[in-house]
């Protein structure tokens, strides 16, 4: 019998199949999602924004005191700079504006991740700061993508689709000259770190570290903030030490010392 007749279509067939399972992996991975979130931003903000009056300004990476801040979109005005930070998601949304943590939750199954308005306020602090801008002429924008829901009231900033661009146009009053504009978009250009890929490693690196960091740190199990070692002062539990949300009363999560 030739085994090689048998064999080489079934090497074939696996040839073509190990590219498909890398595309496969590729397309489901948190990395595609960004960009994928990312260019449909871009998309509707050519498509919507008039360029004679909105600059956008991709991808910028810059330098801060402890290190780098990525910001996906800044958009420039005269009626302000808006810091846009992209969410490529699904699911049902849960948050509100001073929690912490959001959750993501799909059928049974529930994530936490960052509030994005806490995220993006280094952001907006970091240009505040660099362009030496007030509080009303900066706009913290959240932009969620992809196949989600909101099942909590969201803020006026925490949009879905294209209503980040809704967000945008509904500010009128302008806060900008024309020159101030033109100076902005110079310095925002002077001041980024060139688009590489050395550039981005670096910065992920970056953020590994943070996250790194915050997980050896407790974190309270019910709004996500930093837990301080307290006392019990009375009951049956009387001097036995346990975690404690730092922003009890407001919060009162605690979690045992082991």
């Amino acid at each position: 019998m030739d085994f090689s007749a048998i064999i080489s279509p079934i090497l074939n067939v696996f040839w073509y199949l190990i590219p498909l399972a890398f595309l496969a992996a590729t397309l489901k991975s948190s990395w595609f999602k960004g960009i994928a979130g990312e260019f449909m931003v871009n998309l509707a903000a050519k498509l919507m924004l008039n360029k004679d009056k909105y600059h956008l300004i991709k991808n910028g990476t810059l330098t801060t005191e402890d290190g780098t801040t990525q910001i996906d979109h800044i958009i420039v005005s005269k009626q302000g700079v808006f810091v846009v930070e992209t969410k490529n998601m699904k699911g049902w949304i849960f948050g509100k504006a001073n929690q912490k943590m959001w959750t993501q939750k799909i059928y049974k199954h529930s994530n936490q991740f960052q509030n994005p308005l806490h995220q993006n306020y280094k952001h907006t602090k970091t240009l505040e700061n660099l362009l030496e801008l007030q509080q009303h002429q900066i706009h913290s924008v959240i932009a969620f993508v992809g196949n989600s829901t909101f099942k909590t009231e969201m803020p006026d900033n925490v949009t879905h689709g294209c209503g980040y661009i809704r967000f945008i146009k509904s500010k009128t009053q302008e806060v900008l000259s024309d020159i101030q504009v033109t100076s902005i978009i110079r310095q925002i250009e002077d001041d980024r770190l060139t688009p590489s890929f050395k550039t981005n490693r670096e910065h992920v690196k970056h953020v590994k570290e943070i996250v790194s960091e915050k997980k050896n740190n407790h974190a309270c199990p019910q709004c996500g903030s930093s837990m301080v070692i307290r006392e019990a002062k009375k009951g049956v539990n009387k001097g036995h030490k346990f975690w404690g949300c730092s922003t009890f009363p407001q919060c009162k999560g605690t979690v045992n010392i082991i």
